[in-house]
């Protein structure tokens, strides 16, 4: 008659050290068929945009099936037809995988190394566990589980060398990219360069028609936080990114906002100091190298010519900057 020791003892986890041959290989088949799991999700992220990546993750996928079938007839001559309900959540040194529902948030070299891990990973637990085993039987089938990782990596790489060529994987590559910048770069763009310098004008104009750090300090906040706010709204609701390829909405608003927000606040902390004219000549600094830093971001992801770059930011800011010292000292 078929028993087997509980899973939990007193709602405390076991040791992989504690399984029997039997558990360790039903945790062997219920891991190879998450990884199944998590590959083909990757692949339906990517299939959109990245098809060749798509088809690696779906090939891959289909390894890890084989892989979980070879395990249950091994499974199957060795201890029968029902398989312990074990997972790798039950066992405490056991290694771990991420929700799927992150991939998410997971741009493709990211998911790329995410499966390099998964895999190196499984390789690595097996042969550490092996090299502690004590038990002949058990010390073989985790060699030969370290052995099976082993070639999922090699696998895995072959796949990408099949699927993803040179020319395939550059223009993966300038697709990825082209929407990092959409996401993140361009509307964390847009709101640092609000921020730093549409809040110039007013923040220097209430320090200098009142030469008070409280009353500039005041100003600046709110300045800065309304404008990170009603940037952060504006980029969330006027496009869903559905037609535009600009990606998820939330992203875009987060990015805008923070930066919008960030942009003002770096010129309205320094009015912390009680001393107007520190406090004054620190802002002046920290303004110099934010209208430089929106000036570094354009040229390097906008590629926008560093000459026009320093025109249109510099010259604008300083403008801008002038203006609020004049209005304020009027």
């Amino acid at each position: 008659m078929f028993s087997y020791r509980p899973l939990f003892h007193f709602g405390r986890r076991r040791r992989f050290d504690e399984l029997s041959e039997r558990e360790v290989l039903a945790l062997a088949i219920s891991s190879e068929e998450e990884d199944g799991a998590i590959y083909a999700a990757y692949a339906e992220k990517l299939r959109p945009h990245f098809a060749a990546s798509a088809a690696v993750f779906e090939a891959m996928a289909a390894e890890e099936d084989g892989h979980r079938k070879a395990l249950i007839d091994l499974y199957r001559r060795r201890f029968g037809d029902f398989i312990v309900p074990i997972r790798r959540e039950h066992v405490a040194d056991f290694m771990s995988r991420s929700p799927v529902w992150l991939i998410e948030n997971l741009g493709l070299e990211r998911i790329r190394q995410e499966a390099a891990d998964m895999e190196r990973e499984a390789r690595d637990f097996y042969l550490r566990a092996a090299g502690r085993a004590t038990d002949a039987a058990t010390r073989k089938l985790l060699g030969d589980l370290a052995a099976a990782e082993s070639g999922h990596e090699h696998k895995a790489e072959h796949l990408a060398d099949e699927y993803l060529g040179t020319d395939a994987r550059e223009e993966e590559n300038r697709t990825a990219r082209r929407q990092f910048i959409l996401t993140w770069v361009q509307p964390g763009l847009a709101g640092l360069m609000d921020g730093s310098v549409s809040t110039l004008a007013p923040i220097f104009a209430t320090a200098f028609a009142t030469h008070d750090p409280r009353t500039t300090l005041l100003v600046g906040l709110s300045a800065s936080i309304g404008a990170g706010i009603s940037m952060g709204f504006t980029e969330a609701v006027h496009d869903d990114g559905k037609l535009s390829g600009r990606g998820s909405p939330i992203k875009r608003g987060l990015a805008s906002g923070v930066m919008t927000a960030l942009g003002g606040l770096g010129h309205a902390l320094p009015y912390l100091i009680p001393s107007f004219w520190t406090a004054t000549t620190i802002a002046l600094v920290v303004v110099f190298l934010e209208l430089w830093a929106i000036v570094w971001v354009q040229n390097r992801y906008m590629e926008t010519p560093f000459l026009r770059a320093t025109l249109q930011i510099v010259l604008g800011g300083s403008l801008v900057l002038a203006a609020g010292i004049l209005i304020g000292g009027a």
